[in-house]
């Protein structure tokens, strides 16, 4: 006999999660699996569990000239409120034990396709609004050589050389970003995103997909079946037989 119980949706998360495991991209001075970091100058929401060491941020105490290889007075010094918003996305990249989840196939060192809301993107647009830049695409609109990146275009307001806060996200890193509108499932590169990353990487525990334990008694063994229709067996050991569930 089957019997099929309603797991609410935050204790199945915890057993979900074993398989979705915080980790580290491969980048350069990157840890190879995230732990504490007690002496971060910077990006202090993960200093509990931290990808980056505590020395990489003293680059990002201001004013930042420049991060690792990377210019960013090329055309001159941010303001203070674009620096706060670099510094976040900075600060996700390097040492957010979470980037991991959307590491990109084709270049482990970098993630692809992250789900950021919005409502930040509008707020960095704005903070950048009247601060310049010469490069839309930092990845590959500069020229770099051994010294690191330098103009090859005209310095002009962010204002100016991005439509928008959407436009922003999706052009500045290349494909690193999607925006969202989806507020809850998506990211705000902040310390709050640990509470939202469960509703975006299990899609499936939302109460319009309810989950489902199944209990086979006489074969011994049970199934979980998620709401998308997934399903994941396992042997029964723990079941007393004269236990009515």
């Amino acid at each position: 006999m089957r019997v099929y119980l309603a797991v609410v949706g935050a204790v199945l998360l915890l057993d979900l999660t074993l398989s979705l495991k915080d980790g580290c991209l491969s980048g350069r001075g990157q840890k190879g699996f995230p732990n504490p970091e007690t002496t971060m100058k910077e990006c202090l929401w993960y200093s509990k569990s931290s990808c980056c060491f505590g020395n990489f941020t003293e680059e990002l105490i201001s004013p930042v000239k420049r991060v690792e290889n990377t210019t960013w007075d090329t055309c001159q010094q941010f303001s203070n409120r674009c620096e706060l918003y670099m510094k976040r996305i900075e600060c996700f990249y390097r040492c957010s034990p979470h980037a991991v989840h959307w590491m990109n196939p084709n270049y482990t060192a970098a993630f692809l396709h992250v789900p950021i809301c919005v409502s930040f993107c509008d707020s960095w647009f704005d903070a950048c609004k009247d601060d310049l830049t010469c490069a839309k695409n930092w990845l590959t609109d500069f020229k770099w050589d051994s010294d690191g990146n330098h103009c090859e275009h005209d310095c002009v307001p962010f204002s100016e050389m991005y439509t928008n806060g959407t436009d922003l996200c999706q052009s500045m890193w290349g494909s690193s970003f999607v925006p969202s509108s989806t507020e809850g499932h998506c990211l705000q590169i902040n310390g709050q995103d640990e509470m939202v990353l469960n509703h975006i990487l299990c899609p499936s525990s939302s109460s319009k997909n309810p989950s489902w334990i199944a209990l086979d008694k006489r074969h011994k063994h049970w199934t979980l079946i998620l709401g998308g229709g997934s399903h994941w067996t396992s042997e029964l050991t723990t079941l007393d037989p004269g236990h009515e569930v």
